[in-house]
């Protein structure tokens, strides 16, 4: 078993050095917050400020009632929004997913184990549910060289003796994901290993009162961003000079990154995905973009706008584009209530017709601290890669739309987010959806 260490942030503050505990305590990033000035602004526009300890209890009694519905022991958590999720810790969390480097444990019996990348034990020194910190074990290549199968067989010794400690006999273990040494050697060892990627999306798909909280003020300040953006928006402009306005405001407004790159410009919206590129914005180009924002609290903004670039008037084709979008998203919103099947939610939808026009790659999905569950397709694609469940209150789906036609000319890219309640749906992104604004 690798060296067990008790997080320096459990130990008794006269222990700790005077740096480390205030690493993981006044000094650390999230009880420092997203500071006076933007807590301010948030509350001057009427929204509430989180509760960040009721959110990460919530957050961990969901996963809790996700063990014990499916009858799981216990989960080993190394996608970096899953262990957010459990341990409300953050650690380079663009770089370890693809450079996996820290894992958790989670038990039906209320353990919390989190395995940190080195030196980072404090960390997690702001939140009391993490029992204990080790070093993190990693068979990475990159990490471990030509000694990866000694290390995935250090990760996988001591990885059994916490089930061993946690766990009773013929233990079922949620893993979202394994290194294939790693997961035989669990199996030798007498674990049931279950898809953890299903239990904690599904976990994750219910948000509680501070995650909503959290996610209006996270959206609140995507929309600032946005605005100037719009301000900013003149013809001789570069696209990327136009997306990088969205990732300052972004860190500037608490937020922590951007899932992508999507922003086009004339010719490029259509057909959609362009990333932004060296292409000067022209006087009357349509500018389509999609935020995909984790912003302020980790919380994801997925929020999409077309504009026309310039002082021209929409030509007809751009407003007959549009027209289509904008009906397809407030038409498709109205279908967010709670008991609407999957199955209804798709084959009630409105779309332009496909054999007219390309559409987005879904027509609905989940969102949270990034895209999540569920992610639903058109009625078209339905046979080949459509899946039932059902919308319950407390669900947060973003609506799609691109409208490009098959025979040229720009596309339109709209999308917004709403919570389902039980009286239907609430839209929480407000920025207005015009062409010109």
């Amino acid at each position: 078993m690798g060296e067990k260490i008790v997080s320096s942030m459990r130990r008794a503050a006269t222990e700790l050095p005077d740096d480390i505990r205030a690493a993981g305590q006044e000094l650390h990033h999230m009880n420092l917050g997203p500071g006076p000035e933007l807590e301010a602004e948030w509350l001057a526009a009427g929204l509430e400020l989180p509760d960040l300890e009721a959110r990460r209890n919530y957050r961990f009694g969901r996963i809790q009632r996700q063990l014990e519905l499916m009858g799981y022991d216990g989960a080993i958590l190394w996608d970096p929004m899953n262990i957010r999720y459990a341990t409300d810790s953050t650690n380079m969390q663009v770089w370890v997913s693809h450079n996996p480097s820290r894992y958790c444990w989670v038990g039906a019996d209320g353990s919390l184990i989190l395995w940190e990348f080195y030196g980072c034990e404090f960390l997690s020194g702001h939140n009391p549910l993490v029992q204990e910190v080790r070093p993190a074990v990693s068979s990475l290549y990159f990490l471990a060289g030509p000694r990866h199968r000694e290390m995935a067989d250090r990760w996988s010794g001591e990885m059994l003796n916490v089930i061993r400690e946690h766990c009773g006999e013929n233990p079922r273990i949620a893993v979202d994901n394994c290194g294939y040494r790693e997961f035989q050697a669990l199996e030798a060892g007498g674990v049931t290993v279950e898809n953890g990627m299903e239990m904690m999306e599904l976990a994750r798909s219910i948000k509680g009162p501070e995650e909503i909280k959290a996610m209006r003020c996270a959206v609140h300040a995507c929309e600032a961003s946005m605005a100037e953006m719009y301000q900013a928006l003149q013809p001789g402009m570069v696209e990327r000079d136009l997306w990088a306005m969205l990732h300052a405001g972004n860190i500037r407004r608490a937020g922590e990154w951007i899932e992508t790159q999507i922003l086009a410009s004339g010719p490029r919206t259509n057909p959609w995905m362009q990333e932004a590129s060296s292409r000067v914005i022209e006087n009357g180009d349509v500018v389509g973009y999609d935020t995909d924002l984790v912003g302020a609290y980790g919380m994801m903004c997925d929020i999409s706008r077309s504009w026309i670039a310039g002082d021209k008037k929409p030509t007809a084709q751009q407003q007959t584009t549009y027209d289509l979008a904008r009906h397809q998203i407030e038409h498709n919103a109205e279908l967010l209530t709670p008991g609407r099947t999957f199955y209804e939610l798709v084959h009630q939808l409105w779309q332009p017709s496909p054999d007219e026009y390309r559409h987005y790659c879904v027509s609905f999905h989940g969102v949270g601290q990034c895209d999540e569950y569920p992610d639903l397709v058109f009625p078209h694609s339905w046979e080949a890669s459509g899946y039932d469940g059902v919308l319950e209150p407390g669900m947060v789906l973003t609506v799609e739309a691109f409208v490009g036609s098959h025979f040229g000319g720009e596309g339109i890219k709209l999308e917004d987010q709403y919570l389902v309640t039980e009286d239907g749906p609430e839209k929480l992104s407000h920025f207005s959806l015009d062409l010109v604004q």
